[in-house]
């Protein structure tokens, strides 16, 4: 019998990378199982609205509802194996300490998947994770670099830890959009801390090109930020290339783009731009949907973008460097060999970023899970070193990996 996966997680129609991920991974991990019953419990932030809920949701867990948790808990044990997809701002209470008691009530084999690992949490960040790093009998994490932190900040023990990456679509076969001019994407929930405005920077940079490149940015704003900014930066990001005289080369799409759509924008570009500001990013699943599609990247040196584009799959350059970014963007627009030598370098890494094979790598962890008698493991004692110096400001804890 296929095994059933009980997960915990936001859910489209909640626009975030969260949803998107579980959204994704319960699909592929479905479609080659077809008689297992595998469910999500939904996190979210308020009651759901009239309407029908998705076939595949089973319970919702509303932030702060008294006894919410323990019943998360109890129909999450009736699958064979929980999967808590983790970053601090979904869940209720003080860093979504709510989580805690969800494990806490989970009698089932638990993975947990960690989205973001915070350098230098604050104590309450710290000790939300230590509960989740008791509780799981396996951690998932999508880079080394994310496993590197936990084990050195963190009481975890290494043989606990699972690399797998984020997972891609197969859109390298889709068929391309068609644009007049060379096109610059950056895909993506909009908000501050994405770093467009060194691209539209940039375009100011690359108007003596003939034709000259477009800027195309693609998404709809973040829900939280558009609660609680409205469309400042969105506002903020037009009135920047008014000023710099480059409105006509800068596209804002503001939709929120199905599959096959995506798949369209993407194979059609000429450049994916990732001007991101974090300097502690450890996933980005646009990057990997980029990287999988063997579309040439240009990104920041975000510890994701450094680890996975290091090898020459992509362009790395300084945060916040517009001349930087203008020149890494100008060698793939006018050398063809550049973007052959990228693509070669992506190519490498793709097969295994593709869902299938991502899949694969969680059917694995969760059989050995579901193999196991007693007790579940315990925190291993381990050494403690001092944690890396970069200090990540606690509100770095609310990061989507879309």
């Amino acid at each position: 019998m296929p095994l059933r996966y009980g997960f915990l997680s936001t859910y489209p129609p909640t626009q975030c990378g969260l949803a998107t991920f579980t959204a994704a991974l319960l699909n592929e991990l479905t479609s080659t199982a077809p008689g297992a019953s595998s469910r999500v419990v939904r996190l979210l932030d308020a009651p759901a609205g009239p309407g029908r809920r998705p076939a595949v949701v089973v319970g919702d867990l509303v932030a702060g509802t008294p006894g919410g948790p323990r019943r998360a808990a109890q129909l999450l044990n009736s699958f064979d194996v929980a999967v808590v997809q983790h970053e601090y701002g979904v869940y209720g209470g003080p860093d979504g300490d709510e989580v805690i008691e969800v494990l806490d009530n989970l009698e089932v084999p638990v993975m947990v998947v960690l989205h973001t690992v915070l350098v230098s949490p604050t104590p309450h960040q710290r000790e939300v994770m230590d509960a989740l790093l008791t509780s799981a009998d396996a951690v998932v994490v999508m880079t080394e670099t994310a496993r590197a932190r936990l084990v050195d900040g963190y009481r975890v023990h290494p043989h606990r830890i699972s690399v797998i990456p984020h997972g891609a679509a197969d859109n390298g076969r889709a068929a391309p959009a068609r644009f007049a001019r060379p096109t610059v994407l950056t895909w993506g929930l909009l908000g501050p801390g994405k770093g467009i405005e060194w691209g539209i920077a940039a375009m100011a940079e690359l108007a003596d090109l003939d034709p000259a490149p477009r800027y195309l940015v693609a998404g709809q704003t973040h829900p939280k930020v558009l609660a609680r900014e409205g469309e400042a930066y969105r506002d903020g990001l037009a009135a920047l290339a008014s000023r710099l005289g480059v409105a006509d080369s800068v596209v804002f799409d503001h939709r929120y783009l199905d599959a096959g759509s995506l798949a369209e924008l993407v194979s059609g570009a000429d450049v994916v731009l990732l001007p991101y500001d974090s300097v502690d990013q450890v996933t980005s699943g646009i990057l990997i949907e980029a990287v999988a599609a063997l579309r040439p990247v240009v990104a920041t040196r975000f510890p994701h973008a450094v680890e996975l584009l290091g090898d020459g799959a992509g362009l790395l350059v300084p945060h916040g460097d517009v001349a930087a970014i203008a020149a890494a963007v100008r060698r793939i627009i006018t050398d063809d060999g550049v973007v052959r030598g990228l693509a070669s370098a992506a190519a490498a890494h793709a097969p295994e970023l593709l869902w299938p094979a991502v899949a694969q790598r969680y059917r694995g962890l969760a059989a050995g899970l579901a193999a196991r008698t007693g007790s579940r493991p315990g925190v291993a004692p381990v050494p403690q070193r001092a944690p890396a110096t970069v200090t990540t400001p606690a509100t770095a804890a609310v990061t989507a990996t879309r």
